[in-house]
């Protein structure tokens, strides 16, 4: 993949939003993909996140037009930051700067934070479409191209296992939902509590695409290592009075495809662009230059695994697929 070093200063001199007044900038750690900036003008502030093409190119993100498009539609239906200004050339995008708190694992857990993102969920999904479709089985055997064209490194037992993932995606195929815009990748850190509405707002829409809202949810608790009580609380909120057996099912056996398909993800991160991050990234990026890709990979695996060896895989496989109305034995 080729590589490119950012000059932040080049960028900003571009920007029309604060053309001949003076700027300062420093970069937002957190990210593991883009570059990202706040910047300050006069008392107001910006985020600039500038889009890195060689992600999107090794399959970890959607290209970088279909991001800045899909971004302007989580901002038109509330659940975004507001564009600004769009570079398509560089490519970037200048943002609404959030402020509030960025929130973590332990955070998205509480109990009081559950049904807040639930509502920040809805909100995106009922906006309007985007300009792609995501599919996290489709994303899994990409990556896995990807892997075995470059001969990347997998965990151990990862191809034996996926004979278990194609029961699963069987089950989930007999009671389909309807898609909607979803995010896809709702680690805690994509989550902003905005401190002057007290709501909560998504950011980074690398992964977006229509998905069945099911995912949404269970990437969320695969991300922020749910127990089966917040599963099912998280899908209450969401769902309220719609909620059954067959959802909370869904979202927990989303909850195990999150871990089976990112378990790639970082794999193809850690062979691929490492070496970018390490000599290439210019500093708002140097957390990606210390974080271990691989060991990331292994411990999302181990987490799949898990789920996949848990004697309630079969039951939640029936109940998926309408064939019992309970979890339980």
């Amino acid at each position: 993949m080729g590589a490119r070093t950012i000059q932040v200063e080049d960028v900003l001199g571009r920007v029309a939003v604060w053309s001949g007044q003076p700027v300062t900038h420093r970069p937002l750690t957190g990210g593991l993909s883009h570059h990202i900036w706040r910047v300050d003008v006069r008392g107001r502030s910006y985020v600039l996140r500038v889009l890195e093409p060689a992600v999107s190119a090794a399959g970890l993100g959607v290209p970088p037009p279909l991001e800045i498009e899909n971004t302007r539609l989580a901002a038109e239906s509330g659940a975004g930051a507001r564009v600004y200004e769009v570079l398509p050339d560089v490519p970037a995008l200048v943002l609404e700067f959030l402020p509030g708190r960025t929130l973590d694992a332990a955070s998205v857990r509480q109990a009081g934070t559950i049904p807040r993102i639930a509502a920040a969920c809805r909100v995106l999904h009922a906006g309007p479409r985007f300009g792609n479709d995501f599919d996290i089985i489709g994303k899994l055997y990409e990556l896995l191209d990807v892997c075995r064209h470059n001969d990347l490194r997998l965990p151990d037992g990862y191809l034996e296992r996926l004979s278990t993932v194609e029961h699963v995606r069987a089950a989930l195929g007999v009671l389909p939902l309807p898609t909607v815009p979803c995010h896809n990748d709702l680690l805690p850190e994509n989550f902003i509590a905005d401190e002057r509405s007290g709501d909560i707002r998504i950011v980074d829409y690398q992964l977006s695409g229509n998905n069945d809202p099911t995912f949404e949810l269970g990437d969320i608790a695969a991300e922020a290592d749910f127990d089966p009580d917040q599963v099912a609380d998280l899908t209450a909120a969401y769902f309220g009075a719609e909620t059954t057996p067959a959802l909370i099912a869904r979202v927990r056996l989303n909850l195990l495809l999150s871990n089976v398909t990112w378990t790639l993800w970082f794999s193809v991160h850690h062979g691929l662009l490492r070496d970018r991050d390490t000599a290439h990234q210019p500093a708002p990026s140097s957390q990606r230059s210390t974080f271990d890709y691989w060991a990331e990979a292994a411990d999302k695996w181990g987490q799949a695994c898990r789920d996949m060896d848990t004697p309630d895989l079969g039951r939640l496989m029936r109940a998926a697929a309408g064939r019992t109305s309970s979890l339980h034995p």
